[in-house]
């Protein structure tokens, strides 16, 4: 029988709640992007984390993986780096297995030494001085597109506010032509695309031939910077460090493209969450308004509920057990992020929103280990400002429409948000 929830569903939800607790175990396949498209998957997350948390899936497109959807158990896989390799000759970080020459290489999908040597590269990039200085530009900028939407009258606020914050944001850190900042926007779009399944790409000959024209690009930027003195931007620290200076040309891409997701998919699809989940939540909205010092605790809450990135791979280089599983040297593992922020028995209230808990930043979406998210207080900050010019200016953002979702189980997010502002 299903099990009971306390928040009403409607006819899509009660449908796929009653599937998810009905189905034999070996019948759920949590990777799915309808159930993400939908909102669906939580369901079966769920049934998971309460009969089969460490689940053995047969999946015709990415063949055998085991889907890890409670909290410590996810975390188990993410700190063990030495068991469990994110490196891309192993497969990388996606349950998908691409060919090994079209595979990209990037530092997180690499193990030690290599993925500390580059990773250290870029981190001065976030560093907290930095993000000092980035501080005022972000909410000049913040302001600017806050101040510039239309009152009264529908409008994407995907479009209008999320992607236009974090494209200024990736030009600001790489030194980007300014006017071409949309071009960042589309190649992350293309990275993460699915050709032919999610309408962004038809073809993955169009998709190679898209992140050749990033390549290029950056090609570009690369020779006049390696040739100039050393400068403060992620372009700049690659051509000058020694450990990325070298780099080959699927390595340079493939970190390019990881930069360019890390810093557009997770803060883009937070604006947008944070938005919608006040909305479905009033009483948390008007805690907020009534106290705007939550902001602090607000913006770690949203990241959680919204888990930016639904999972991360990894593949087992020896055998070994977990919770009770026998894993073999070779099997691969999806850390179902997503559902181990829903995990009731390692955080309390885990299936409510609720912008004033007492530790708001127990949660998955960075991930641990070495390779927790090296951009993780640059996202926070971003999303803290934007919070903090909003409570001032809009007494209520209304949802005036379905969100339009992703059709991804890599990247959890939105393609439209429709919101109106009263004026």
């Amino acid at each position: 029988m299903p099990m009971p929830t306390a928040i009403p569903l409607d006819e899509t939800q009660r449908l796929a709640r009653e599937e998810a607790f009905s189905l034999p175990l070996d019948r759920i396949d949590v990777s799915k992007p309808r159930l993400f498209q939908d909102d669906t998957v939580g369901h079966y997350f769920e049934r998971l984390r309460r009969d089969d948390p460490v689940h053995l899936q047969h999946n015709d497109f990415y063949g055998p993986f085991w889907s890890v959807t409670r909290y410590q158990d996810i975390m188990a896989v993410d700190t063990h780096h030495a068991v469990f390799s994110s490196d891309w000759t192993q497969g990388g970080i996606a349950l998908f297995d691409a060919p090994m020459d079209e595979r990209l290489q990037m530092f997180i999908a690499m193990d030690p030494p290599k993925h500390d040597e580059q990773r250290k590269t870029v981190s001065p990039i976030v560093a907290p001085g930095n993000l000092a200085a980035l501080e005022g530009t972000i909410r000049e900028r913040t302001r600017r597109v806050l101040d510039g939407l239309p009152r009264n009258e529908p409008f994407d606020w995907v479009q209008r506010v999320s992607i236009e914050l974090t494209t200024q944001m990736l030009a600001t850190l790489f030194d980007f032509p300014f006017a071409d900042r949309h071009l960042l926007t589309r190649w992350s779009d293309v990275a993460t695309a699915v050709p032919g399944v999610d309408g962004i790409v038809d073809t993955a000959e169009q998709r190679q031939a898209e992140l050749g024209q990033c390549a290029a690009y950056f090609g570009r930027l690369w020779n006049q910077r390696v040739n100039a003195a050393p400068g403060s931007d992620l372009i700049s620290m690659l051509a000058h460090a020694p450990a990325t200076r070298n780099m080959s040309p699927r390595e340079f891409l493939g970190n390019l493209l990881l930069l360019i997701v890390g810093g557009n998919d997770t803060t883009r699809n937070s604006m947008s969450g944070g938005v919608l989940a006040l909305h479905q939540h009033p009483a948390q909205w008007a805690k907020l308004r009534a106290n705007p010092a939550l902001v602090d605790s607000l913006v770690p809450e949203i990241i959680r509920w919204q888990t930016p990135l639904a999972y991360m791979r990894r593949t087992a280089l020896a055998d070994t057990t977990l919770a009770g599983k026998a894993i073999k040297k070779g099997d691969k593992l999806a850390m179902w992020y997503l559902s181990g922020n829903r995990d009731e028995t390692a955080i309390e209230r885990a299936g409510e929103f609720i912008i004033d808990r007492a530790r708001p930043r127990q949660h998955l979406s960075f991930g641990f280990g070495i390779h927790r998210c090296v951009g993780n207080r640059l996202a926070e900050l971003q999303l803290k400002i934007l919070w903090e010019e909003i409570l001032p200016r809009f007494p209520v953002i209304e949802v005036v429409g379905p969100p339009r979702r992703v059709l991804s189980n890599f990247v959890h997010g939105f393609s439209q948000l429709p919101v109106r502002l009263p004026g």
